[in-house]
């Protein structure tokens, strides 16, 4: 699975692109920017069938709208998080009053945690892991990890938000430490890792050591 990357919205926050077959694509997250996001689809050749959001915080969804008029592409978020789309004060926009104009999302597929999301050749796996908010999910995809603000390089999303829960965090840091294997981590957030080396040198997987 190719992956491609880019920072949108006013947080810089990470787009991935993922190819599911050639010409085809889905999207994790879109923070703002949608016109820089389908113009990188048109220079790449690639159509969007689905947006995949990890949570509905702004600076993960602020673009989503326009994205999807322009390209009919699906979007998907877990249930418990579907009320954000369509709130600036629940996504918390409004907790930022420097930032501008909300894009609410009216049309959505809301999903459950161990779903899975089948597009082109690919499988995604929806792992919900709330504590950033209660409807985050990571979704898996053959050895990836789309973490959103769950996990990130040596850290964690914010706890502190309307929402945020850290007992339901550190359970779902556990379900993460746990997963068999080794997995690249694509986080919401800041640069990707391992899951492999975040056991070994993130400070809140020291409780599972």
């Amino acid at each position: 699975m190719k992956i491609h990357h880019l920072q949108l919205g006013p947080l810089r926050s990470n787009c991935y692109i993922a190819e599911t077959e050639p010409g085809r694509c889905v999207a994790v997250d879109i923070g703002g920017d949608s016109r820089i996001l389908i113009e990188f689809l048109k220079m790449k050749k690639l159509t969007l069938s689905k947006i995949l959001l990890t949570h509905g915080h702004f600076d993960h969804i602020n673009g989503v709208r326009e994205t999807a008029e322009a390209t009919g592409a699906e979007v998907f978020i877990h249930e418990s998080d579907a009320y954000m789309l369509k709130s600036s004060a629940a996504s918390l926009l409004d907790m930022m009053s420097f930032f501008s104009v909300f894009h609410p999302v009216e049309e959505y597929t809301a999903v459950t945690g161990d779903c899975y999301i089948n597009d082109g050749d690919c499988t995604f796996r929806v792992l919900h892991t709330p504590g950033h908010s209660h409807g985050s999910v990571c979704y898996v995809c053959e050895d990836v990890i789309f973490s959103g603000d769950t996990l990130f390089c040596c850290s964690i999303g914010r706890t502190d938000f309307p929402g945020s829960d850290v007992n339901a965090m550190n359970g779902s840091l556990r379900t993460l430490y746990d997963l068999e294997g080794d997995y690249r981590i694509y986080p919401g957030h800041n640069e990707t890792t391992t899951l492999g080396y975040e056991r070994k040198s993130n400070p809140y997987f020291s409780q599972f050591r």
